[in-house]
């Protein structure tokens, strides 16, 4: 499962934590905020806190985060020796 991973939007600080099957815990500057689950690579959907079902909604924050998430590339990590991990050793 992806590690979680921080995203900026302006001046706005997120944290997403990735849940599986497309579905996303967003942190607004350290506060639990909402749970957001990809619809399309354009459209998001925020969940229901109570229900956990999908709103249908237009909401411009949530699909920019849902944008954010879809351009986040990880870092690569190092190995313990220093070296990345996804180096082939010879």
């Amino acid at each position: 499962m992806q590690e979680p991973f921080d995203i900026h939007i302006g001046e706005t600080h997120y944290a997403v934590f990735p849940e599986g099957n497309d579905t996303y815990t967003i942190f607004k500057e350290g506060k639990e905020y909402t749970q957001i689950q990809k619809d399309t690579d354009m459209q998001w959907l925020k969940l229901d806190p109570e229900s956990a079902l999908p709103l249908f909604e237009a909401d411009e924050e949530i699909n920019a985060i849902g944008k954010e998430i879809m351009d986040y590339v990880p870092e690569p990590e190092e190995d313990e020796e220093g070296g990345f991990e996804d180096e082939e050793e010879d």
